[in-house]
């Protein structure tokens, strides 16, 4: 007899949990906001809108269905099994974050503060929730399957990312490396530089798209679903032992990004999660590309 479908419920603390767990009561935080010129009524008002849009949610789950819910700080401890449906109800970014941990399970993005969310991801709304339910268990429901972009090191560390994935130092320091990729014949290039961004078409919202215009590149931006990354070097600095030359590129499926690390400590995360990230040392190397897996963003 199979499992029942599990629920899982993704969101992350309003900006007001945050100032209780911060200043302890309503009040110390009111005087916080206040001594800033904001007011804190506003925050309230989101906040209660939110818990409502989490209770509308969690009650469309159907009650033969197991559920539960899962907090953002949380995700790189919980166990994703592959019977779940994800609910990730909150901002875009919410869904980036919780992609790196699942392996195909279907995502629902439920936008619980419409006019505030570019909707990228987060597509739907509440009242949705119960139909997108059904299509996500259905045979033959659809689902846009968004490409992903991974790091592999060489001593087996991995990580995934929906928007991009980013190398660098972990303050605002110069790092060294070599980097070369399948694209190009020729040797590995010494570089010092402020890091390297690999992303998707999805990240083309965001981080990804912002070096690209920046650069003012020629380089054709992906859709979320094609199977092609851009990658750039932040502020490659040339010198008599560094180069400049590798600055950017493009990535097909079976194609990589090589880099080895010639610093004392390279980080390595995804989406914005600095807090689970990879740590590299002088040496050793990583290669990135398209994840074997994608996002299933219910549709």
């Amino acid at each position: 007899m199979s499992l029942a479908p599990r629920a899982v419920l993704v969101h992350r603390r309003t900006e007001y949990e945050e100032l209780l767990a911060r200043h302890g009561t309503h009040g110390q935080a009111a005087f916080f906001l206040s001594s800033r010129g904001r007011a804190i009524d506003e925050v309230v008002r989101r906040h209660e809108r939110t818990r409502q849009a989490l209770r509308d949610v969690a009650s469309a789950v159907p009650l033969t269905w197991r559920s539960c819910r899962v907090e953002r700080a949380d995700l790189d401890r919980f166990l994703f099994a592959p019977e779940d449906v994800v609910v990730v109800a909150g901002q875009d970014g919410l869904v980036a974050n919780t992609a790196k941990y699942l392996s195909g399970q279907p995502v629902v993005g439920i936008d619980t503060d419409p006019g505030r969310n570019p909707g990228v991801l987060v597509r739907h709304r509440c009242a949705d929730t119960a139909a997108l339910l059904r299509t996500a268990t259905a045979a033959g429901g659809r689902a846009d399957e968004l490409t992903m972009v991974e790091a592999v090191a060489d001593d087996a560390q991995r990580l995934l990312a929906l928007n991009e994935i980013y190398l660098g130092p972990s303050g605002h320091q110069t790092v060294r490396y070599r980097l070369n990729t399948d694209a190009d014949p020729g040797p590995d290039e010494a570089q010092a530089s402020s890091g390297v961004l690999v992303g998707t078409g999805t990240g083309t919202t965001g981080w990804l798209r912002s070096l690209w215009q920046e650069r003012r590149s020629t380089l054709p931006l992906p859709a979320p679903g094609d199977p092609r990354l851009l990658w750039f070097v932040r502020e490659a600095w040339p010198s008599p032992t560094t180069g400049t030359s590798k600055a950017g590129g493009a990535l097909e499926r079976g194609q990589a990004l090589r880099l080895t690390v010639e610093s004392d400590r390279i980080v390595v995360f995804g989406d914005g999660m600095e807090t689970d990230a990879l740590e590299l040392t002088w040496g050793q190397s990583v290669r990135l590309g398209i994840a074997p897996t994608s996002l299933r963003l219910v549709v």
